[in-house]
Formats: structure tokens, C-alpha cells, sequence
């Protein structure tokens, strides 16, 4: 525990950082750059049309923005959908290369060829999503401060479907507010994820397509930018996300996210250590931490107090004292009620500061939350351990949520009347 603590101590300074200063302030971009919008949609009919439509919208002017959408492997209507909705749309049928690290290699590789030149930089975003009116703008701020790669905020559009997305949605509002934010402030580097954020041309025009293709490319991007000393920046820029609903989809959906985390820890680790050492940069420590199995920590301890337990009762109280049994039964109980308390806590002011930001009519599920928070975090035991043992291959996460823009916000509307 001790040592939990000082590996991750410094993300409980991030939190107070992100707590006390509030929200970075960015200044005011010089011009308006050109954009791209690169999307990834596997039978996405339901919800492609409306994210198409919450990026046309932009208070942005429209002629600098580009929207791409790579309609993979799709059965369904989804390229259609897209082009009705006023995207440029490409279809991808290769089933041998699946994941989303391939159709962005793929999609990049024919905008470069179709439009070389004519972007300066390109957002990333998932066929689920939604963009608030104002998030080009926020982001273009950035970007003009020299940024190669911003991140932005990770908001939920289906907090109240269930406790499952309720977790999520809570866990994405903290890496939001009080990761990336306080990274910001503090002048190192944040990192991407999943979806909502944007990468230069200069990158993508140099690897012409996409050159990360573990089972977390958006990981391993951030990675390979820490071990270079290249800064991700973050903007305040809201956009919304899909939360999976059941429990199964949310074990297939981190089992790959867990094995991705794995592959970039074993695959770029001893870079980051060279990184941290020789050239003394904050951020690959930080990403180090993340990316390394935090959880295997907690469950040494349990395993090692089962261990001693199972012993103790074979060995019927010759191997062992009854102190020493009871000091290894205060061991194991103090490290889940420390572990459940911290993540509470996490939630709760989590829940508390970013409560603007929770769109959700429901209020008991939002109170409920609080305590099926830390359960949730809980889950990520076995699949910790599941995920150094067990093949996991690339699944789409289904999404069905047809929301619009103004449906999500109303909902927190509903909630404060």
C-alpha cells in the first residue's frame, strides 16, 4: 500500500491542483486553422447522422472544416446515413486488419492522397459521439498555441442508462477535470483517449496513415509521445461519449483496453524508464503509471494474505500464530476498505465539483453512483489478471443511444428544474 501510494501520489496533487484552480484558461487563437474530421464507424446507422450533424453545427466557420467518415466492414446503412448527413465517406471491407488503429491508417492514407496539403490538423472521433457547439473553436485556442496533439473534455450522454455507464461516465469526468486539466496547468503533457482529440497533419502526414496498432492505439500514441518529449495538450472543449450499458459489454470493452495497456507497457516500458532517467521528463513517469498494471499492486496483497491464510489453516496453527492470522485478516479487510473508501471519495467530489457537466434526470442514479462507483473499480481485479492470460482480440462496443445534442443537455436542464 505504502507503495501504491508513492507511485500515484502525485495523481492525489493533480486532483487537488485541478480542485483548486479550476479550469485552465487558454488564450485566444490568432486565426482560424483548416480541420479534418476523421470518424470510424462500423454499423453505426443510428448514430452516425447525429454526430455528422452536431459538427456542422460549429460556431466555426464551415468552409475549414472537413468531415470523413470510414464506413468499415459495415452490413448496415451507415455509409448512406453518412453522406445524406453531408460527410465524405470511404468504405473499408478488409477483414483481415480489424481495429480502429487500421481503418484510421487506412482513411488517413486517402485524405493525404485525395486532400494533400489542405489540413492542418485532424480531430479523431468515434461514430457515438457528440460535439458541443463551441468545441472547434476551444480547441482551435489550443492548437494555435503550437500543440502537436490536444486532448479535450470527456463528457457522457448516457450517465443515467445504468450503473455500468454511470462509472464510466464518472471515471472519464475525473481523467478530464482533474488528470489532463491539472496537467495542463502544470505545463506537462496530458493524454489522449479513446476519442475527442486532435493530432497535426505534420504527425499524420510523416507516418502517412496511422502507425500504432496495438489493441489501445490512442494509448500508445500518447506514449510514444512522452517517451519523445513531444506535449499533448488539453482544452476544456466538451464533447460527449457512449458509456456501455450491461456488464458483459463493459468486461469485452476493458478486457481489450487492459490487454491494449499491457501490450504498450511491455512494448515501451524500459523507454519510458530511459526517458524519466536520462532526460529527467515528468511526463513518461506520469504515463508510466498509467499505463502499468496499478491493480497487480493491490492484488499482490490479497494474494499474499490468502496465500498466508490457506497455510495458516493447513498448518492447523503449528506454522502459524493466531496473532498472525489476525494481523494477515486486518491486512486483507483494511485493503479493500481503503481501496473502496478511495475511490468514493474520488466519485464524490468527482460528482460534486463537475455536477454542471452530469446530464442525467435521474437523480437517485446519480446519488447511487457514489456507491457502486468504487464496485465498479473493483471489477478491474480480475480483469487485470484475466487480461495477462487470456487471447483478446479487437470487438466493436455496439452503440444505439440516438441522441441529439440538444436531448443530452436538456436532460441536465430537467434535472435542475
Amino acid at each position: 500500500m505504502v507503495f501504491f501510494l508513492v507511485c500515484l501520489f502525485y495523481q492525489i496533487v493533480f486532483f487537488f491542483i485541478g480542485m483548486v484552480r479550476g479550469e485552465v484558461k487558454i488564450a485566444p487563437a490568432k486565426r482560424l486553422h483548416r480541420y479534418g474530421f476523421f470518424i470510424a464507424a462500423h454499423n453505426e446507422e443510428a448514430v452516425i447522422a447525429n454526430l455528422v450533424t452536431s459538427i456542422k453545427e460549429q460556431d466555426y466557420p464551415s468552409e475549414l472544416i472537413d468531415i470523413f467518415v470510414v464506413a468499415d466492414a459495415c452490413t448496415d446503412e451507415t455509409a448512406r446515413v453518412a453522406r445524406e448527413a453531408g460527410a465524405i465517406v470511404y468504405e473499408r471491407n478488409d477483414l483481415a486488419r480489424k481495429g480502429k488503429s487500421w481503418v484510421m491508417d487506412y482513411g488517413f492514407d486517402r485524405i493525404l492522397t485525395e486532400y494533400p496539403g489542405r489540413h492542418e490538423a485532424f480531430f479523431v472521433f468515434d461514430a457515438d459521439n457528440l460535439i458541443s457547439s463551441g468545441y472547434v473553436s476551444v480547441m482551435n485556442d489550443a492548437f494555435d498555441q503550437g500543440f502537436m496533439a490536444i486532448t479535450s473534455y470527456r463528457n457522457s450522454k448516457n450517465f443515467g442508462s445504468s450503473w455500468i455507464s454511470a462509472a464510466y461516465a464518472t471515471w472519464f469526468l475525473r481523467e478530464a477535470r482533474f488528470l489532463n486539466n491539472a496537467r495542463m496547468i502544470c505545463k506537462t503533457s496530458c493524454a489522449v483517449s479513446g476519442s475527442g482529440y486532435l493530432v497535426a497533419a505534420n504527425i499524420i502526414e510523416g507516418m502517412h496513415g496511422w502507425d500504432f496498432h496495438t489493441l489501445t492505439e490512442d494509448i500508445q500514441f500518447s506514449t510514444f509521445c512522452a517517451v519523445h518529449g513531444v506535449r499533448i495538450g488539453y482544452a476544456p472543449a466538451e464533447f460527449y461519449d457512449e458509456q456501455p450499458v450491461t456488464f458483459a459489454a463493459s468486461w469485452k470493452q476493458r478486457m481489450r483496453w487492459t490487454k491494449g495497456f499491457y501490450q504498450v507497457f511491455f512494448t515501451y516500458g524500459r523507454h519510458l524508464f530511459k526517458s524519466m532517467l536520462l532526460f529527467r521528463r515528468f511526463a513518461a513517469y506520469d504515463l508510466l503509471m498509467v499505463i502499468g498494471p496499478a491493480m497487480l499492486l493491490s492484488l499482490m496483497s490479497v494474494l499474499a494474505n490468502g496465500t498466508f491464510l490457506i497455510v495458516a489453516m493447513l498448518s492447523r496453527g503449528f506454522l502459524v500464530t493466531e496473532s498472525e492470522i489476525e494481523m494477515c485478516l486486518g491486512s486483507l479487510v483494511m485493503t479493500f476498505v481503503s481501496m473502496y473508501l478511495s475511490f468514493f471519495i474520488m466519485g464524490a467530489l468527482t460528482t460534486l465539483l463537475e455536477r454542471r457537466h452530469i446530464h442525467c434526470p435521474k437523480r437517485w442514479r446519480v446519488i447511487s453512483n457514489l456507491f457502486t462507483f468504487p464496485l465498479f473499480m473493483f471489477t478491474y481485479m480480475p480483469i487485470t489478471v484475466a487480461a495477462l492470460f487470456l487471447k483478446v482480440d479487437w470487438v466493436p462496443t455496439p452503440h444505439a443511444v440516438s441522441v441529439t445534442l440538444e436531448q443530452v443537455v436538456g436532460a441536465s436542464k430537467h434535472q435542475a428544474s
